[in-house]
């Protein structure tokens, strides 16, 4: 891309700049550190409790087949065109400047959202064991942990990342081995057997309707697996890295989910109270706390309190980083402040990184001067943004085959293929759309729907089409034609 720079202003081509520092290890982690969090430690207690077991595992099974559409999508562009714009790059290139532009923001304000709640929820965990010290302390404290990770170096946030998500995946690798124990009755006691799996309306409480409200809880707990997009923009060989990350991760996430699923199904019945948690606070409800206690470990709760906070800071280190490049990649392509551009002698997007770590103190500070209702909206903004963002990717994927297609490429060219095109990226788009449709299914089935209720649920959804409806009013962009799409590699962002 042709940027203006100055002298001031190390806005040196992405290759240049950029430091291209990440190995597959840390790709892997990245990604499973991006989905494996309070999702699966705290909320799939109350997934179990709302849809029963067999309800729990339909809607995880499918949300998780969806996100393996969605990655073979990612994958499949990110290996052709590895940028640290990613999705965002992508889809102003193959659909249009205009929706590339709404799809880089929004992404851009769901991380900085989701860090500024990561702090809040650390602070509130810490206080745990340190309930008399006031949370600002403990939120500022975390934020210069995660701003100083990712401002030394990207090897730097990557070598953090890893050792937060590997505390994570071995607390997951633990739980399960002493559930199949329990199970078996090795372990812990008498085993259950199916009793759980039997017991009231189980497997499956509520029929289809809760299932559906679980693949927004599903949904929500595996977003953080497109950050390998991301992080394709400073991958070592991202040709290989990409793909065999997305590979070898998915299944992996899969086979924790629907394990843990299983686990506590077996062992905890889905009537039990404390399957109500669902906060991330609420760390002695959870299920895995629960598990761990009838198997005998001592001080589960606070052997879950220290995962989970681990959990929290993995997720902040991988937002903060996210929107980071994000922003660095908008303000390249001329669509965010120039000033952004600026790099550091060690390759970080210093400058992005500033404002984003701001808009995250500004955000989270917010919940202590009383502005609990717009911090909410904030909230489900956030929430809403990840699948329009996935709804994106499978989009600007279908657009990127018709391109080729359009211009006479051979798919023989790309250095990875998605699985199950066209079908893949059409159904995984249908499945985020409905989604996004069914925020607040229960409100309008109840009738208890208002328009302020509506509003909070759906507020990302205009935010998005203002973004890209006044990107496309100011600029009278056009859709992008596929036999003119721009498919070039840019050979410098894929320099060594």
């Amino acid at each position: 891309m042709s940027v203006n720079s100055s002298p001031e202003l190390e806005t040196q081509p992405e290759g240049e700049g950029l430091r291209r520092s990440l190995h597959t290890r840390h790709m892997t982690m990245i990604a499973m550190g991006g989905a494996i969090g309070t999702g699966l430690f705290v909320a799939s207690g109350n997934s179990i409790n709302t849809a029963g077991p067999g309800g729990a595992l339909v809607a995880y099974i499918a949300i998780g087949l969806m996100v393996y559409l969605l990655m073979m999508s990612l994958g499949e562009m990110s290996a052709w065109r590895p940028t640290a714009g990613s999705f965002g790059d992508h889809a102003g290139r193959y659909v249009s400047p205009s929706f590339g532009f709404a799809i880089g923001w929004n992404y851009w304000f769901n991380w900085a959202i989701t860090l500024a709640a990561e702090l809040v929820a650390a602070a509130l965990v810490m206080r745990y064991w340190f309930p008399d010290v006031p949370a600002w302390i403990w939120s500022a404290g975390f934020l210069i942990i995660v701003f100083s990770l990712n401002a030394l170096s990207t090897r730097a946030y990557g070598e953090g990342e890893f050792w937060l998500a590997a505390i994570k995946v071995t607390a997951v690798i633990v739980f399960l081995v002493l559930g199949v124990l329990m199970i078996f009755g090795i372990l812990g006691g008498e085993s259950p057997g199916f009793a759980n799996w039997t017991t009231g309306d189980a497997p499956f409480v509520g029929g289809p309707i809760t299932i559906l409200a679980i693949f927004m809880v599903a949904g929500f707990s595996f977003q953080g697996t497109e950050l390998v997009g991301v992080a394709a923009g400073e991958a070592k060989d991202p040709e290989t890295t990409v793909p065999k990350a997305i590979r070898t991760v998915f299944f992996r996430i899969l086979l924790f989910y629907v394990g843990a699923i299983t686990v506590i199904g077996f062992l905890l019945p889905y009537t039990h109270p404390n399957l109500l948690a669902s906060g991330e606070t609420e760390v002695a409800m959870s299920p895995f706390t629960l598990v761990l206690q009838n198997a005998g470990v001592a001080f589960a709760a606070s052997v879950m309190n220290a995962v989970i906070l681990t959990a929290i800071l993995s997720a902040g280190n991988s937002g903060l980083y996210a929107s980071t490049r994000m922003i660095w990649s908008l303000a390249m392509e001329g669509k965010a402040p120039t000033f952004l551009r600026k790099l550091n002698k060690r390759g970080v997007p210093i400058y992005a990184l500033i404002a984003t770590s701001s808009f995250g103190l500004l955000a989270f500070l917010t919940t202590f001067i009383g502005e609990g209702a717009a911090y909410t909206w904030l909230i489900n903004a956030s929430a809403l943004a990840g699948f329009i963002v996935w709804a994106g990717i499978a989009w600007t994927h279908y657009n990127f085959r018709k391109a080729f297609k359009a211009q006479g490429r051979s798919i023989s060219e790309l250095p990875f293929r998605a699985k199950f095109f066209p079908v893949g990226p059409i159904i995984a788009l249908a499945m985020c759309l409905l989604v996004i449709v069914g925020q607040s299914y229960e409100a309008f089935i109840n009738g208890t729907v208002t328009p302020m209720s509506l509003l909070s649920s759906y507020i990302g959804l205009p935010l998005f089409l203002a973004f890209w409806i006044g990107h496309k009013v100011i600029t009278k962009s056009h859709r992008v034609d596929p036999a003119h799409a721009d498919l070039s590699r840019n050979q410098m962002d894929v320099t060594r």
